[in-house]
């Protein structure tokens, strides 16, 4: 590994110590200082080989220094981190110039990584002049770990026009990552024009994509311009790629081997100016073991892959978008809904088979038929879950009851690793000393609170239910400043609704 002199740049003492001992056992010399007029100090002294900066320093903005940086040291990588893990500010960092963005909590062996590549001149993108991105501009929301990589990806190709390929389960948002792609990138004046390929009868997926000439099948009366055609200078989103038949694919190849098109029926090929994005949720690679999808199309689609996590394994972003989804639907007119901290912990329980998409219609359900402007965790179970679920004879569909079945199986220990890995083994250094008794705090209250809710607020069956003395329990409560009286209340009005 190439070594050399690395600056640090953060307010945090903790990460400042953990970042330069880590890089001094890779066998780098560190500087380290906690605010922006130190860094510059040391940038304009001549001293660092590589730059490490947090993006809120006390005294300015650590992305306001790349470019300064660039113009006085060019040969001088930065590389950005920041806690702000959203994809407005992935894409900055790289419009900037910086080196790499590291979201934190970040892995320290993926800094000594990033550090490496920095010092041996393996730069990711040189410095560009675009315009910032002062906020985030579309609803990706989500700071979870499973989301970084996507931001990244996202950040290192949008300025290209590298063909993208959006892996994922319905419902997870693969048309947000096109939009982002399209509408931050150096298209984004151009139009974005989406088509789902299992929406469209096959035999007219040639002439959506590809258009046609007047006369060129019966009933062609006119001409008519196909998808190509109207995203020229723009972007081509092509959803649902796996559904596409095997003559259309054939087209569809020989379009991004030569650039050019035929409409259906004419005589002369056209110049195809668009970028391809195209997105499935099926296993392409299988297909094509099947038969059912060509080999050397996938390799044209699949340029840079964007792979979206499923929403069970981004749940630490479920409390974020469920309060966006209520937000939008209150802009839109429905009443104004707030969830309690019991909803969202029952919310983030949940499988979400339908992912992101299921999540906003659950809250839009929520706003529109919830009683209360505080949702509880009794209230968003008996609209998500039960609400129009019951048969004639008075019991749950096997797919509604199958379902509750599935997240009651939910591993708890399973969510507590999860859990460990994202808030605390994942940031880089130790925590604060007492990692236990705050675990058990955490744990201790919607425990407290289920039993009480179970037992109607009755203190003697809810010691009972815990297994704990009764005068235990009244002191936990005391301690957690919990009120039995509001669980009572709280099951009564869950009682009422119908």
């Amino acid at each position: 590994m190439t070594e050399g002199t690395v600056l640090v740049a953060d307010d945090d003492r903790s990460i400042r110590t953990v970042v330069r001992q880590a890089l001094m056992r890779a066998g780098h010399v560190v500087r380290t200082t906690d605010t922006a007029a130190g860094l510059w100090k040391l940038v304009e002294e001549g001293v660092g080989d590589v730059i490490v900066t947090d993006v809120l320093l006390p005294d300015g903005n650590g992305l306001d220094l790349v470019p300064l940086v660039a113009a006085r040291r060019p040969e001088v990588p930065v590389i950005v981190m920041s806690a702000q893990n959203t994809l407005a500010t992935a894409v900055r960092a790289t419009e900037q110039g910086a080196f790499d963005y590291l979201p934190k909590p970040f892995d320290l062996d993926e800094l000594i990584r990033a550090v490496g590549s920095a010092l041996a001149g393996v730069r990711q993108r040189p410095a560009r002049a675009q315009p910032e991105v002062a906020s985030e501009p579309l609803p990706m929301i989500g700071r979870s770990v499973a989301m970084q990589e996507v931001y990244r990806t996202i950040a290192r190709v949008v300025q290209t026009d590298l063909t993208v390929m959006v892996l994922g389960e319905s419902g997870t948002g693969k048309e947000l990552v096109a939009r982002a792609l399209h509408d931050l990138g150096p298209r984004r004046t151009g139009a974005f024009v989406a088509i789902n390929m299992a929406a469209i009868p096959r035999d007219l997926i040639e002439t959506e994509l590809f258009g046609h000439e007047r006369g060129a099948f019966t009933g062609a009366a006119t001409r008519a311009a196909g998808r190509f055609e109207q995203a020229q200078g723009g972007t081509l989103f092509l959803d649902e790629i796996g559904d596409m038949p095997p003559d259309a694919q054939t087209r569809l190849l020989r379009v991004l081997q030569t650039g050019e098109f035929t409409p259906v029926g004419g005589a002369r090929p056209q110049r195809a100016d668009v970028r391809i994005i195209a997105a499935t949720h099926k296993d392409l690679p299988r297909m094509i073991e099947a038969g059912q999808f060509r080999e050397d199309l996938y390799y044209r689609l699949n340029v840079v892959p964007v792979h979206l996590p499923p929403l069970r394994a981004r749940t630490e972003d479920i409390a974020e978008l469920a309060r966006h989804f209520l937000d939008r639907a209150a802009a839109e007119g429905l009443p104004r809904r707030h969830l309690a901290p019991d909803a969202i912990a029952w919310l983030e329980t949940q499988p979400w088979p339908g992912n992101v998409r299921e999540l906003e219609n659950a809250m839009r359900r929520l706003a529109a038929l919830a009683r209360d402007e505080v949702i509880t965790a009794a209230a968003a179970e008996t609209w998500i879950l039960h609400a129009g679920a019951r048969t004639a004879e008075g019991a749950a569909p096997p797919a509604q009851a199958a379902r509750r079945e599935a997240s009651a199986a939910a591993s708890l220990e399973a969510t507590v690793a999860a859990w460990l890995r994202a808030h605390v083994l994942g940031r880089g250094r130790l925590p604060p000393d007492g990692l236990y008794d705050r675990l058990l705090e955490e744990f201790e209250r919607p425990l407290l609170e289920a039993a009480l809710l179970l037992t109607g607020g009755n203190q003697l069956r809810a010691a009972r239910l815990l297994g704990v003395n009764r005068n235990t329990l009244r002191r936990m409560l005391s301690d957690r400043g919990i009120d039995p009286g509001d669980m009572r209340r709280m099951r009564v009005r869950a009682a009422a609704q119908p």
